[in-house]
C-alpha cells in the first residue's frame, strides 16, 4: 500500500520536476531572495491606495457622527439639568423644606451669572487654549467641566454650584469654537483623501482650489446642527418621565396671571410662587442625576476615544509655533476684515434668537397661557423642527449662497411680527396648536441661521490658520448677545421683540451689503499670520537656526531664518541645505548630523 502524499509541499524539498518548479526556477536554498522575500505577486498598488483613502474617509465621518453626538449629548445633559433645577429651586415649599434658610434664590442668581457673565472675556483666552491644547483636546476638556457642572448638583451648596458654574462659563465658548474649527477641518480633509490623486499630481505644497470642500462642509454642518439641535428634545426627558409628575397643573400655577405673549412683563409675572403638588423623593433625584451624570461620562468618552485629531501634529506644532503674543493678538486684528464687521449683526442675533426661543416664545407665550406641564412638549416641537431642517442647510449645494441664510431669517421675521400683536390668554388651550406651529417654524428659521452662518464662515476663511480665530469671534459674539438677553430679562415683551426686529433687519442688511460688495471684486483685508517660530529641542525640524547652540553661539554665528508670511512649512529634507549655513565653524554637531555621520559644517 502506497503512501499518500502529503497535503503541503515540504519546504526545499524537490517536486516531481526536481530541484526546479514549473516556472524553472530552483527551490530550496537555491532559490533567489526576492522569491522569499519580495512583493505579493498579486499586489495591487491602486486598489490598496484606494481602499486606505476610503478608510480615511470612513474615518472622517466616524470623527463627524462622534463630535454631533458628543455636542448634542453635553449640551443636552446641561439644559436637562439646568431646567430641572431652576424649577425645583422656584418652588418655594421645596426650598424651605430641603434648604431652608441658606439662600436658595441668591445662589441661583449667582450661579446663572457665573453661566452668563464669564463668557465676556472668552475672547482673550479661547484662541490661546485652542492653540496649546489643540483642537480635540479642548473639546474634551470643555466637555469634561460640563460633567463637573452636573457633578456638583449632588451637594447644592454655594461652594459647589456658584464655582463650577464660573469654570462652565468659562468652557462655553472654547467648546463651541472648538466644535466649529472641528467640523470644518474635517470637511477640508473629506476632500484631501476624496481627491487624493489630484493632490499628488499638484504637490503636497499646492493647496487645493478655493471652495473646492464647500459639498463636504454643507452636509457636514447639516448633520452636526441635526444632532445639535435635538439637544433640545433630550433636555426635556427629566421632565417629560420624572418632573412633570410633581407639577401643579394650569388653573393653580396660573391663577395670579393676567397677560401673556406681548402684553407680558418680564418673565412670568404673577406665576404661582408654589408649582409642585408633591416634593421629589432625594433618592429619586439622585437616580435622575446620577443618569444625567452617566451622559455627561459617555459624551466624554466619544470625544476622547471617537474623535481623532483635526491636524497632523507638525500642524499643531506650526499653529502653536506663530508665539502666544500673536495667538493673542489675532482675534481683534481681524476686525479689520470687513466681512466679519458686516456678519457681527447676525452673530448677536444668533445669540438672541436662540434665547427667545427657550425663555421669550416658550415661557412667555407658551408657559405664560397654557402651563408648565407643557413646557418640555412645546421645547420638544421646536428642538425637532430645527433638527428636521438642518437638512434644509443643503439647498445651498444648488442655490444662491444667501438664499439659505435670508430665507430663515425672513421666516423669522414673520414670526415676529406675528408674535408682536399676539397676546394668548391665560389659561385657556384652545390656541395651542398656534404655539406648536409658532415653535416648529422657529426651530426651522434657527436651523437655516445657524448651518447657513456657520457654513458660510468655513468657506469664507479656509486657511487652517485662522480658521480656530474666526470661530471664536462668532461664538464670542453670541456670548454677548446672550449676556444681553440676561441682563434684560426684565423688559416688556413688546421691547424684546423690537429690539429682536431691529438686530434682525441690520444683520440680514448687513449680511447683504458683504454678498454684494464681494460681487464688486472687494479684496478683504486679512492680519497676517507670523511664520511658525520652531524653538525645539530635538529633531522634528532641521531649521537654518541651531536649536541647540548656546546664546554666545547664537550671538558669534549667524543663524537664523527670518519669519515670512502664513505659508505652512514642509519637513526640510535630509540632503545639504541651500542658504545660509548655521551657526559657527567651530559649533559641535547638533544630533541630527550626528546621527547621519557628518561632524558639522566643514564638511559642507
Amino acid at each position: 500500500m502506497e503512501a499518500e502524499p502529503p497535503l503541503y509541499r515540504v519546504a526545499g524539498a524537490a517536486g516531481a520536476q526536481g530541484d526546479e518548479d514549473r516556472l524553472g526556477v530552483p527551490d530550496g536554498s537555491g532559490a533567489p531572495l526576492d522569491e522569499l522575500v519580495g512583493a505579493y505577486p498579486n499586489y495591487n498598488e491602486e486598489e490598496e491606495e484606494r481602499r486606505y483613502y476610503r478608510r480615511k474617509r470612513l474615518g472622517v465621518l466616524k470623527n463627524v457622527l462622534a463630535a454631533s453626538t458628543g455636542g448634542m449629548l453635553t449640551y443636552g445633559v446641561y439644559l436637562g439639568l439646568l431646567q430641572m433645577q431652576l424649577i425645583l429651586h422656584y418652588d418655594e415649599t421645596y426650598r424651605e423644606v430641603k434648604y431652608g434658610n441658606m439662600g436658595l434664590p441668591d445662589i441661583d442668581n449667582k450661579m446663572l451669572m457665573g453661566i452668563n457673565v464669564t463668557p465676556i472675556a472668552a475672547l482673550l483666552y479661547t484662541p490661546v487654549l485652542i492653540r496649546f491644547f489643540g483642537t480635540k483636546w479642548m473639546m474634551f476638556l470643555a466637555v469634561g467641566i460640563y460633567a463637573l457642572f452636573v457633578s456638583t448638583n449632588y451637594w447644592e451648596r454655594y461652594y459647589t454650584l456658584v464655582p463650577s458654574a464660573v469654570a462652565l462659563g468659562m468652557a462655553i465658548v472654547p467648546l463651541w469654537a472648538s466644535m466649529g474649527n472641528y467640523i470644518t477641518r474635517m470637511a477640508q480633509k473629506y476632500y484631501e483623501y476624496s481627491h487624493y490623486k489630484e493632490r499628488d499630481e499638484q504637490g503636497p505644497q499646492q493647496r487645493p482650489p478655493r471652495g473646492s470642500h464647500a459639498p463636504y462642509l454643507l452636509v457636514f454642518q447639516a448633520i452636526f446642527y441635526s444632532f445639535f439641535h435635538l439637544s433640545f428634545a433630550c433636555a426635556q426627558l427629566p421632565m417629560i418621565y420624572f418632573l412633570n409628575h410633581y407639577l401643579y397643573d394650569l388653573n393653580h400655577t396660573l391663577y395670579n396671571v393676567q397677560s401673556c405673549g406681548t402684553n407680558s412683563q418680564g418673565i412670568l409675572s404673577g406665576f404661582n410662587k408654589t408649582v409642585l403638588r408633591t416634593l421629589p423623593r432625594s433618592g429619586n433625584l439622585i437616580v435622575v442625576e446620577s443618569v444625567l451624570m452617566a451622559v455627561a461620562f459617555l459624551a466624554m468618552l466619544l470625544v476622547l476615544g471617537l474623535c481623532g485629531a483635526a491636524y497632523r501634529p507638525t500642524e499643531e506644532i506650526d499653529l502653536r509655533s506663530v508665539g502666544w503674543g500673536n495667538i493673542f493678538q489675532l482675534p481683534f486684528k481681524h476686525v479689520r476684515d470687513f466681512r466679519l464687521r458686516h456678519l457681527v449683526p447676525f452673530f448677536i442675533y444668533s445669540g438672541f434668537e436662540v434665547l427667545f426661543a427657550c425663555t421669550g416664545l416658550a415661557l412667555g407665550y407658551g408657559v405664560c397661557s397654557v402651563g408648565l406641564e407643557r413646557l418640555a412638549y412645546l421645547l420638544v416641537a421646536y428642538s425637532l423642527g430645527a433638527s428636521a431642517s438642518s437638512i434644509l442647510g443643503l439647498l445651498g449645494l444648488w442655490l444662491p449662497r444667501p438664499v439659505p441664510l435670508v430665507a430663515g431669517a425672513g421666516l423669522h421675521l414673520l414670526l415676529t411680527l406675528g408674535l408682536f400683536f399676539w397676546a394668548p390668554a391665560p389659561r385657556v388651550l384652545q390656541h395651542i396648536w398656534i404655539l406648536y406651529v409658532a415653535a416648529v417654524l422657529w426651530g426651522v428659521g434657527s436651523a437655516l441661521n445657524k448651518t447657513g452662518l456657520s457654513t458660510l464662515l468655513g468657506i469664507l476663511y479656509e486657511d487652517k490658520e485662522r480658521q480656530d480665530f474666526i470661530f471664536t469671534i462668532y461664538h464670542w459674539w453670541q456670548a454677548v448677545a446672550i449676556f444681553t438677553v440676561y441682563l434684560g430679562s426684565s423688559l416688556p415683551m413688546k421691547a424684546k421683540l423690537a429690539v429682536l426686529l431691529l438686530t434682525l433687519l441690520a444683520a440680514a442688511a448687513s449680511y447683504l451689503w458683504m454678498e454684494h460688495k464681494l460681487q464688486r471684486g472687494l479684496v478683504p483685508r486679512q492680519p497676517r499670520i507670523p511664520r511658525p517660530q520652531h524653538k525645539v529641542r530635538g529633531y522634528r525640524y532641521l531649521e537654518e537656526d541651531n536649536s541647540d547652540e548656546s546664546d554666545a553661539e547664537g550671538e558669534h554665528g549667524g543663524g537664523g531664518g527670518g519669519p515670512g508670511d502664513g505659508v505652512e512649512e514642509e519637513v526640510a529634507p535630509s540632503g545639504p541645505r541651500p542658504g545660509p549655513e548655521p551657526g559657527g565653524l567651530g559649533r559641535r554637531p547638533c544630533p541630527y548630523e550626528q546621527a547621519l555621520g557628518g561632524d558639522g559644517p566643514e564638511e559642507q
